[in-house]
């Protein structure tokens, strides 16, 4: 098994414009289907810990880790599984243990599911995700902290720009100026973009015209 992914890896290594992830992916694409043909080949299969910058990415690679182990798995995770048994007592509602073949079943992948997904992530995140309990909510999860959508990101690169071209005009006091920048500092914050106090101080130093310049000295 091993020998046939390392045969996919070196045939693709020949390929000068694929990337580390992109290599990653083509590769368990092809070992994936190659598992169908020798089940062997599943046992070499490896989870890719979620790199923060390549959500999507690491998304399209997990689809074909499940493919190659147990999609299964991967169903649960988009679209959840059956909703865990409940009884009344005294008219609510309350969770009970599974009882027929299909309920374990059922209850078995979701904690497979749930459970592969948390080692997926960096070792620093997991305690941060591990307050949903079942595998949709956590991916939603996962995906709205570092993936976020396209209009959110577009957000973010502009509100990035104002920050590095920020500037004041000699109509603006010391404190409007200061004002505008910490709520421009704040939107950044909120779309997780952190900056040291120094960096902040530097840019308000850096963008007086020259008469308040003058004067701060």
């Amino acid at each position: 098994a091993v020998e046939v992914l390392m045969l996919l890896k070196e045939s693709y290594c020949c390929k000068s414009n694929v990337n580390a992830v992109g290599l990653e992916l083509m590769l368990f694409r092809d070992a994936a289907a190659a598992a169908h043909m020798n089940p062997q080949v599943v046992s070499a299969a490896k989870l890719l810990i979620l790199n923060p910058n390549e959500c999507d990415l690491w998304k399209m690679i997990l689809e074909q880790y499940f493919l190659m182990t147990d999609y299964s798995l991967w169903e649960v995770i988009l679209n959840g599984d059956s909703p865990v048994p409940t009884c009344l007592v005294e008219g609510v509602a309350q969770p009970v243990a599974p009882t027929t073949v299909e309920q374990k079943l059922a209850r078995k992948n979701e904690l497979k599911a749930r459970g592969t997904l948390l080692m997926a992530l960096p070792d620093k995140h997991q305690l941060k995700f591990n307050s949903h309990k079942d595998a949709k909510s956590l991916m939603e999860a996962i995906e709205k902290h570092f993936g976020g959508n396209n209009k959110t990101k577009v957000q973010k690169t502009l509100l990035k720009q104002q920050f590095e071209n920020f500037s004041s005009s000699t109509s603006e006091s010391l404190d409007q100026i200061h004002d505008r920048l910490q709520k421009l500092v704040s939107h950044l914050e909120i779309h997780g973009v952190s900056l040291s106090q120094e960096d902040v101080n530097l840019k308000f130093l850096r963008s007086l015209p020259s008469e308040w310049k003058t004067r701060s000295l």
